[in-house]
């Protein structure tokens, strides 16, 4: 490999390796905020799920992806795996709100 086309590449790696990086803290920082959210519900029995929102952040995901040209239905996909894992949050803190009356 010619050492021009090796630096670019390390190069693209590093910033890969850095978007990598931000998209576990954002993850991270969105989830603690969504925990928060899952113990406010438990506190006043409302359901973990909210279909309504869910299918407007489908919406506003897709347009912000095709805004960023990124593909839509990988969007969506992502997506629906993040609200899996929230509702499955929210429903673990139910439970354990609803068990000993405190979150």
């Amino acid at each position: 490999m010619q050492e021009g086309a090796r630096e670019t590449l390390l190069a693209l790696r590093r910033s890969i390796d850095n978007i990598d990086a931000a998209l576990i803290y954002m993850l991270a920082e969105r989830f603690r905020h969504t925990q928060a959210v899952g113990e406010l519900k438990a506190r006043h029995a409302m359901p973990a799920a909210d279909t309504e929102r869910e299918a407007r952040q489908v919406r506003r995901l897709r347009d912000l992806a095709a805004a960023a040209q990124l593909d839509p239905d990988f969007a969506e996909k992502f997506l629906a795996f993040i609200i899996k894992e929230v509702i499955r949050h929210h429903e673990a803190i139910a439970r354990k709100t609803n068990g000993n009356g405190a979150p």
